[in-house]
């Protein structure tokens, strides 16, 4: 039986490392937030409906995806 390329235990695939950076850039950034504040204030915004959510997460992971996958 072949294996597979031999994996250290701190390999990580390309999609666990994606979706760690769509985390960060979302978190840090506000990215897919409705509203935005202005200078000084920091106000709840409105929440953005599911689907509308659901389709900004999904671009932003498939730019980390590429951004990932680009290293070589």
């Amino acid at each position: 039986m072949e294996e597979g390329p031999a994996l250290h235990a701190g390999a990580r695939r390309n999609e666990d490392i994606a979706l760690d950076l769509m985390k960060f850039v979302a978190m840090t950034t506000g990215y897919g937030r409705t509203t935005s504040s202005g200078v000084g204030f920091q106000g709840t915004g409105s929440a953005a409906k599911p689907k509308s959510m659901r389709l900004i997460c999904w671009s932003l992971y498939g730019k980390c995806l590429s951004a990932v996958g680009g290293k070589k």
